[in-house]
């Protein structure tokens, strides 16, 4: 035994029986009922040549016959593809012919050192010879080693017991070019994880049996019971050994290589990347034709919608920048907005190129386009640095409407956290874009310049603009200090210093200066959630009973918010409340109609969802902001997934009442601020000023205004898989949202009542597709999620009296789920096997019992109108 590797016998021939199979389906699957297919085949092993100098140098010669492809499990004749046709016409000839020409490997020590074959084969026969190649590669003696097969180079193990070797190879660390993309947010992911094992028995120096599996197993992080695997397994049997050809003479292993022919050349072990062309499928626009009717802007709120968003977007991907912009120039108003979100979304460099050269923001007339276009940048899953420069260079240029100016700059914001998630804080073009909207901060004199540059900072969320963010918290007015502050409250808690700790507590108690009760509970919360110290919290306890009566009576309920959803800081603010209790009766029994509240949407075991709710008034009973959120987390992440933030001030004109301390001054002003998916978008002010707020008030339909409506995808998940027996996987998990968030205001001065409306229309569609595609047939999965659903939040506050009466509503209406799986196998002649398993189902709808003292509110509003509606005559 003086060979570190198998060593064959001269004059003979080793046959052995070889099969190659794969499997796709759901998880948790057995086998059994898997899509799939197997090819087998006989190969037959000589030795050619052995190095004269050095036994361990082998050249063995290796070939396929008498190839056969079958189903991986039963089919009855009829769901059988391929049933009536011979391996010739199943696989072609030509295809036939390469599989079964010889290739020859030299083995150095066990180790595949050059891998011979026809330099002009087909890719995909190719791949298959390299998968049975890459089984000859084995070592005798155990350790770990990287080493370069058909997956590339990878960290591999052996485990050596006698005459059974078990080879591990760390499929995560193979060094192959790798293509797709994942998305941006982790909870809107797909996880992987794979593995590949191979166990050799050995007989008398060589090799006895092969059994390989390698598993690859892809799960929705959001709902991991939706997810597919991928199992490959190889086998090679030793069947006979027989008299077989004598070696060839020669000093060099070149000479030996010559005799076998001219077309023999060293080709790399690693599998090339191919694809299989396909012959019928439609062209963009014949695809567009066939869904274009889904995409009206009233049927957005259909899953169907979302479908064929998501297979819109996968043919754009394959599109050409002409083909685009056929579709683009030719479609008409009502669906180019839906165009426009998904030509943005396929985000390859034609789809960037053709949506730009189409709009232009020069021209006023398309703005709506241009907004399209800009929130489709801003979610994008996957953004570029080429996407952050194109839209630097638009910003630099003529810009012919200011909203859209203001869009621009907030969502290059947006993009330079992306990037900056990614490592790529320091790309040309991030810098470049950060330097902009810093340098034009400092300079802006206009107040609309300094908020639009201070939203883009809240997006962005840079560390470095946390001192500016402070300054305009803490010495501007209104507006200003607000959207810094809150800019500051999206910040990791990590980010936030003494300095920004100081700042707030200096805001909250008024040390330097009055500030107006929005800015001053957003100081608050702050606080409140960055680890706040002992004496942080008993110094806002003690301010309560200073407080404004709506103030006090907020922040009391945002301390037992703290509480009972047992947030971070609930652990300090008890032990303060514990010292306290003797003092402090009066001080937490405020009156008042304030509140805010958190709670479950949903729990679930791999995401949970909360919403958080919180209303703050003036002293006479106008709403002064009432800020909806909804968050999204599971164990290692958080998604902020909607912020719906009302603001109002300076309307106690209206019912001529008292302003507030420090807010006499105040122009009047309501409007609305969103957050989507962790990107602020632009706020959209209802009205501003005294004059245009009775010009609205008297013509005001309560028509709620549109603040966000298109089609978003969510979910980008795209990735290549080469397996280890020869063929390509490719696995896509596509989730999109179409959307439609509005929201209202309205008065009615004769029953002295305002309402707030906030409607959330939502359709979700999640689409996963897991492919393998050998040149002959294609075999895989497809899973489909969908779901249509409406969150309505209203509020009503009738102030007649004090304290005012306010009623707060959350629903969700009765939503349909759907979802589907699909597994096929089907050969390009178009003949093709499935079986379709689904369930649909109604999940009930929900009031959302937000909290006790609000219940008894509600009865009391309506009970209140009841008895009104009555006496009018």
């Amino acid at each position: 035994g003086h060979t570190t590797g198998p060593s064959l016998n001269n004059d003979k021939l080793y046959k052995f029986a070889y099969s190659a199979e794969v499997y796709v389906d759901r998880v948790k699957a057995s086998l059994q009922k898997s899509a799939g297919y197997r090819i087998s085949s006989g190969v037959d092993v000589n030795l050619l040549w052995r190095n004269p100098d050095n036994d361990d140098d082998q050249l063995i010669k290796i070939t396929i016959r008498d190839v056969q492809v079958e189903n991986v499990n039963e089919r009855p004749a009829a769901k059988n593809i391929f049933k009536g046709k011979s391996t010739e016409k199943i696989i072609g000839k030509e295809y036939l012919e390469a599989l079964q020409r010889p290739i020859v490997l030299e083995l150095v020590r066990g180790k595949v050192k050059n891998f011979y074959s026809h330099q002009n084969e087909p890719g995909f026969t190719q791949n298959i010879k390299r998968g049975l190649a890459s089984l000859f590669q084995l070592q005798l003696h155990s350790g770990a080693t990287r080493e370069v097969d058909i997956s590339g180079k990878c960290n591999t193990t052996y485990h050596v017991r006698q005459d059974q070797v078990t080879k591990i190879k760390a499929l995560d660390s193979c060094e192959i070019e790798k293509q797709g993309f994942t998305s941006h947010n982790q909870i809107l992911d797909v996880s992987t994880k794979a593995t590949s094992a191979t166990i050799y028995v050995l007989e008398d120096g060589f090799i006895k049996s092969i059994k390989a599996e390698e598993n690859y197993v892809l799960l929705l992080n959001s709902r991991r019971k939706t997810g597919a695997k991928i199992v490959s397994k190889q086998r090679l049997e030793l069947k006979s050994v027989q008299a077989g050809p004598g070696l060839i003479a020669g000093k060099q292993v070149a000479s030996v290589i010559k005799t076998l022919g001219s077309s023999y050349v060293a080709v790399p072990l690693v599998a090339e990347p191919v694809k299989s062309e396909c012959k019928k499928c439609p062209s963009l626009s014949e695809h567009w034709q066939s869904i274009r009717e889904h995409m009206y802007p009233e049927k957005l709120s259909k899953a169907q919608a979302t479908r064929s968003f998501l297979s819109f977007i996968q043919n754009i991907r394959k599109a050409t920048k002409e083909e685009i912009l056929q579709i683009i120039r030719s479609e008409n108003k009502e669906l180019l907005p839906q165009v426009v979100d998904a030509v943005t979304s396929a985000q390859t460099p034609a789809s960037l190129e053709a949506i730009l050269e189409f709009l232009d923001f020069k021209d006023a007339s398309t703005s709506t386009l241009q907004e399209r276009f800009l929130y489709a940048c801003g979610f994008a899953s996957h953004p570029n640095e080429i996407l952050l420069k194109s839209l630097t260079a638009k910003f630099k240029g003529d810009i012919a409407n200011e909203e859209i100016r203001e869009t621009l700059v907030i969502v290059m914001g947006a993009l330079i956290r992306k990037l900056c998630d990614r490592e790529g804080c320091k790309l040309p073009a991030v810098v470049e874009a950060k330097r902009l909207i810093l340098s034009r901060l400092e300079k802006a004199k206009k107040d609309d310049n300094v908020r639009m540059y201070l939203l883009a900072l809240k997006n962005a969320l840079l560390p470095e603009a946390i001192p500016l963010l402070l300054k305009y918290a803490e010495s501007e007015e209104g507006h200003i200090s607000n959207v810094a502050a809150t800019a500051l409250q999206r910040y990791d808690p990590s980010f936030l210093t003494k300095e920004v700790k100081e700042t707030m507590n200096r805001i909250y108690h008024q040390n330097r200066k009055v500030h107006e009760k929005t800015v001053r509970t957003t100081a608050a919360a702050i606080i409140l959630n960055s680890n706040p110290s002992y004496m942080e919290v008993k110094n806002i306890l003690l301010s309560i009973g200073e407080l404004p009566l709506e103030m006090s009576k907020y922040m009391l309920s945002m301390i037992q918010d703290i509480l009972q959803f047992e947030m971070p800081s609930s652990k300090t603010v008890r032990q303060v409340l514990k010292d306290m209790r003797a003092h402090n009766y009066d001080r937490f029994s405020k009156m008042g109609s304030s509140s805010a509240y958190s709670g479950y949407i949903t729990r679930g075991p791999d995401v949970s969802s909360t919403y958080s709710l919180d209303i703050l008034y003036s002293g006479s009973g106008i709403l002064r902001r009432s800020n909806m959120n909804i968050r999204i987390f599971d164990r290692n992440a958080e998604l902020h997934a909607s912020q719906v933030v009302i603001e109002a001030q300076g309307l106690e004109s209206i019912i001529a009442a008292t302003p507030d301390e420090g807010e006499e001054n105040l122009d009047s002003f309501a409007g609305m601020s969103a957050i989507l998916f962790d990107i602020q978008l632009r706020p959209v002010t209802f009205f501003q000023g005294y004059a245009d707020l009775m010009s609205k008030m008297f013509s005001a339909t309560g028509d709620p205004i549109n603040v966000v409506k298109g089609l978003i995808l969510l979910t980008d998940y795209s990735q290549e898989i080469q397996l280890q027996s020869g063929p390509r996987a490719s696995t896509e998990f596509l989730g999109s949202l179409a959307i439609d968030i509005s929201g209202g205001m309205e008065f009615s001065l004769w029953y002295r009542e305002s309402k707030t409306n906030v409607k959330n229309r939502v359709a979700m569609f999640i689409a996963g597709n897991t492919e393998v595609d050998s040149f002959f047939i294609k075999t895989g999965m497809e899973t489909t999620l969908e779901v249509e659903t409406t969150l309505d939040f209203i509020s009503t506050v009738q102030f007649s009296q004090y304290p005012f009466l306010v009623c707060m509503q959350m629903d969700r209406v009765e939503s349909p789920f759907r979802r589907y799986v699909t597994k096929y196998e089907s050969l390009p002649s178009g003949r093709r096997y499935t079986a379709r398993r689904g369930k649909a189902e109604l999940l009930a709808g929900n009031e959302y019992p937000l909290h006790q003292e609000n219940s008894n509110m509600c009865r009391k509003v309506f009970g209140a109108k009841s008895d009104s509606s009555s006496n009018w005559f």
